[in-house]
């Protein structure tokens, strides 16, 4: 539906007002007119000659209607449409103007033609009205002179109508000054995003006039309606002075908490992660909250988490019944409760899921996870993956969310990797609480490990060393999406230590710190920067633990490297170093959303001594698609070190 006409048109002369009532006219036209963009079937029937009878003009898809003639098509007709006009315009003429969807139909003769052809004018003048021309001047011709005619059509749009004044105007809200409204006209101005001296197309009036109703409704007033609004045009300043209004409806406050759908699992599932509380103000940002931690549990395969406002509606039909006068808003009216309804459809209690994958990293991929819903008031998942160069097997237990949101797991697994001639074998147990949000995450882990060392080409038997870590974690989110992010930054702290003499042969601490950033560089560009650091501190190596060293290389580290290439060389086998460094740089050109190009360089290393920590560097260039999975990156890599050229594939965001 096309946006409401500039209505309110002010006129000084005769000659003005006849302009602006063929304004009028042409908008209000509009909405015979389909929309730009949307796929639309051919009209009933092309335009008929008063003359003509009703019996030659059958509609092409109606199987109903009388037949044509059986010369009918003999005086069909076929022609080119040429149409000179700016690229834009051009684009919206060709969608919606009858001359392009009859083009090629034999119910078209050339009587219907040259009707076709008076009337396009005011079509097309119709449709630039709504990007902002008011005055074009379009001319339409047919020349016959060859064998297939060919109608041109001319568009001069002239100079657009901009955005003069905007008057936005609210009733009912507190005033900002004292101090408890959540909008006001000045942030409502500052936050309109069609400011003066934009060019006035309807699409963009409208969308404006939604996403500011959006802004009052998220808060406190969700009830919040336009009650009018105008464009008033001048032709001869070429201005559309803009009006709004807007009624904040009542004053609205969270009530109790009502659950739908659940069955099989407690009810705590739910409250525990409940914050909002009876009374509370509203905030549509509140009720995604919790939605998205309901989603995340793994409980649940579809949840929806709104305000329950039935019973405000019909409260308002039985007042209306009995011939009450509609309720007060703003500060004076009394705030309207609305509970918080949670409508959930359960996650069938077990289940089995298997996956097959590649990546540069490790090799081949295939998985088996089994997971149950409910062990013990506990939600389990187990899991077996063979990689080429990585094993694993690992069980996990988690509790339901607690009501002051502390997440607690307890797992143990075994891993295994073959990389760079070291061969490590993990055995592990470990009791997890993570707290926080997806934008501010937290956690603390206790692990207890043995690890065994194999080195290709040393003589020495394996390694054996155990330890008792205790790490913190802490990352933080400020991402335009979580899932293909193009703005904003990601940065992860962790800090662990082993110090106790409790089931550890040596005691250390690591720092290791991760960050992220996305920058949009004009309108098709994206540059990411990464780096990473981080450092052991140990009496002896010997006794650290491998899974707590670093090395570099690979997808996510240095491209142009084998997955942990970089590292401290003992015999033949590449081992994890006390420090770790590594940066890069890379820009994302969207030449043909959703598909581009990048050009990055990567640079880093690890090392046992700082002194030694020479970064060594990989560049290159790649592909870049975002499917509807993830982001899929395939990267071809030059590392300068090795003077070799590597392949890197990616699925998806991580971090």
């Amino acid at each position: 539906m096309f946006p409401a006409r500039p209505d309110q048109t002010e006129a000084k002369t005769t000659a003005q007002s006849r302009i602006l009532a063929q304004i009028v006219l042409g908008v209000n036209a509009l909405c015979l007119i389909p929309a730009v963009g949307a796929q639309e079937q051919q009209p009933a029937s092309p335009p008929v000659a008063a003359e003509q009878k009703p019996a030659t003009e059958a509609r092409p898809d109606d199987k109903t209607a009388a037949p044509l003639p059986m010369d009918a098509p003999s005086r069909a007709v076929d022609y080119d449409v040429r149409i000179e006009a700016p690229r834009d315009l051009r684009e919206l003429i060709e969608g919606n103007i009858d001359l392009m969807r009859w083009r090629g139909n034999p119910r078209v003769d050339m009587e219907q033609l040259q009707r076709l052809v008076r009337v396009a004018p005011e079509q097309i003048k119709t449709l630039v009205a709504t990007e902002g021309y008011y005055s074009p001047q379009v001319s339409s011709t047919l020349d016959t002179s060859a064998a297939k005619p060919v109608v041109r059509i001319n568009v001069e749009p002239g100079q657009p109508v901009v955005v003069g004044d905007v008057d936005i105007e609210l009733r009912g809200f507190v005033p900002a000054d004292k101090g408890s409204a959540p909008v006001d006209a000045a942030s409502l101005r500052q936050g309109w995003s069609m400011g003066t001296g934009a060019r006035f197309r309807t699409a963009d009036w409208e969308a404006a006039k939604r996403n500011m109703l959006r802004q009052i409704a998220q808060r406190r007033f969700p009830r919040a309606q336009l009650i009018e609004s105008s464009a008033t045009v001048d032709p001869d300043t070429r201005k559309a002075q803009l009006k709004v209004v807007i009624d904040s409806g009542p004053d609205a406050r969270f009530g109790a908490l009502r659950i739908e759908g659940l069955k099989r699992y407690p009810a705590r599932v739910i409250t525990n992660l409940n914050h909002i509380r009876p009374g509370d103000e509203y905030s549509e940002a509140a009720l995604q909250a919790l939605q998205g931690q309901l989603q995340d549990t793994g409980y649940f395969a579809t949840v929806e988490v709104s305000a329950d406002m039935s019973g405000v509606v019909a409260q308002q039909v039985d007042d209306l019944a009995q011939g009450a006068q509609p309720a007060a808003t703003g500060p004076t009216a009394a705030p309207t409760t609305l509970p918080v309804l949670v409508r959930v459809t359960e996650n069938k209690r077990k289940n089995v899921s298997v996956g097959v994958g590649y990546s540069t990293n490790t090799g081949a991929r295939a998985q088996a996870t089994y997971g149950d819903l409910f062990v013990f008031g506990k939600r389990n998942k187990s899991s077996v993956l063979y990689e080429q160069k990585h094993q694993a097997a690992r069980t996990d237990f988690y509790w339901p969310t607690t009501s002051n949101g502390y997440s607690n797991s307890v797992g143990g697994g075994f891993d295994r990797e073959d990389i760079e001639g070291q061969i490590t074998r993990t055995t592990s147990v470990s009791a997890t609480r993570s707290w926080g949000s997806p934008l501010l995450e937290r956690s603390l882990k206790l692990e207890a490990l043995t690890e065994q060392v194999t080195l290709e080409g040393q003589t020495t038997p394996s390694t054996r060393v155990k330890s008792l870590p205790l790490t913190f974690s802490i990352t933080k989110r400020h991402l335009d999406s979580l899932v293909a992010p193009t703005k904003g930054y990601i940065a992860n702290v962790q800090l662990g230590a082993a110090v106790l003499p409790i089931l550890t042969d040596e005691k250390f601490v690591r720092l290791y710190t991760r960050a992220l950033a996305y920058k949009p560089v004009g309108s098709e560009g994206t540059l990411i920067l990464r780096g990473e650091f981080g450092a052991v501190g140990s009496g002896d190596k010997a006794g650290v633990p491998s899974t707590f060293l670093f090395r570099a290389g690979g997808d996510g580290s240095v491209r142009g490297y084998g997955y942990q290439q970089l590292g401290v060389p003992v015999a033949s086998a590449i081992t994890g170093g006390r420090y770790l460094f590594t940066a890069s740089a890379e820009y994302d050109w969207w030449f043909k959303p959703p598909y581009g190009a990048a050009i990055f360089y990567d640079a880093g290393n690890a090392a046992d001594n700082f002194s030694d920590l020479k970064p060594k560097a990989g560049y290159g260039v790649g592909a870049r698609w975002r499917s509807p999975v993830g982001p899929i990156n395939v990267d071809v890599a030059y590392g300068q070190a090795v003077h070799k050229v590597r392949l890197h594939f990616s699925l998806g965001f991580t971090f």
